[in-house]
């Protein structure tokens, strides 16, 4: 029963976010977002529901008042209540913790099914010790897909990173991609091994506070997701070139042919 919830959690995340198709000609993202309303039912009556949502926010926050915030000495100090979120704020937290968890981990999971059609002695490898082989697998996969591109960081103080000298205030842009084929990382970074280790990839970001709040659970989706696909439709296979999403940001795939011709129950 668990395994069934969370696979079809992972299903209507996937499903949900494949529904939304913004418009190319759309100049910004308030049109773009206007446009998937107007032409989507389903999307238009779950807005009306977010909101009916965000309505009752600020009476369910009325009693919320942050306490201490620790300081990079450690230390704490007491927080105003004018640094409380507000109602947009909050949403736009949420809504920022849903397209995270939504994007990322079905581009892997795409990714991740699209180098097994091409290497299928991994495949073989996977689905033959299923449990065993997962932990590494899910971590490969996350390496190979590399979900997110790219992020910038401003330096806190003056250091050195790979013989460049970077002054504090200045901005650094984190190629995840990059970092995930790094020689000196990895043995062989463009070879697909599901059974790599060590594997300290950054897929999920670095260490500290910006490591991905979702990890635990992205790990645990794509798992699930593979168990049924390997389990329901064991010859599964893409049989086309991907669709790639012209993106700066996600290294995503919009859309890609698949066949299969057993269905197990």
């Amino acid at each position: 029963m668990l395994r069934q919830r969370w696979l079809k959690f992972a299903l209507l995340a996937a499903a949900a976010h494949a529904a939304v198709s913004f418009a190319a000609r759309a100049d910004t993202l308030e049109g773009s977002l206007a446009d998937a309303y107007r032409t989507n039912p389903t999307l238009n009556a779950q807005r009306a529901s977010v909101r009916a949502t965000d309505e009752n926010v600020p009476q369910a926050l009325a009693g919320y008042r942050p306490r201490v915030a620790v300081t990079a000495s450690g230390g704490q100090q007491s927080l105003s209540t004018t640094s409380k979120l507000t109602a947009s704020e909050l949403g736009s937290f949420f809504l920022l913790l849903v397209v995270a968890g939504n994007e990322t981990t079905r581009t892997a999971i795409s990714h991740g099914m699209l180098e097994l059609t091409r290497r299928p002695d991994q495949r073989k490898l996977w689905a033959d010790d299923f449990e065993q082989v997962s932990p590494t697998a899910v971590e490969e996969i996350v390496r190979w897909a590399t979900p997110v591109i790219h992020f910038r960081r401003t330096a806190t103080r003056d250091t050195i990173v790979g013989g460049q000298e970077i002054k504090a205030g200045e901005k650094v842009v984190m190629f995840y991609n990059s970092a995930n084929r790094d020689e000196r990382a990895f043995d062989d970074p463009y070879r697909f091994d599901l059974t790599r280790t060590p594997n300290e990839h950054v897929g999920f970001g670095a260490g500290g506070p910006h490591f991905c709040l979702g990890a635990n659970l992205a790990r645990r989706e794509i798992k699930l997701m593979f168990e049924e696909l390997l389990r329901r439709l064991p010859d599964i296979e893409i049989t086309g070139e991907p669709d790639m999403l012209q993106s700066n940001f996600i290294h995503g795939i919009k859309r890609m042919p698949c066949a299969w011709h057993t269905v197990a129950s």
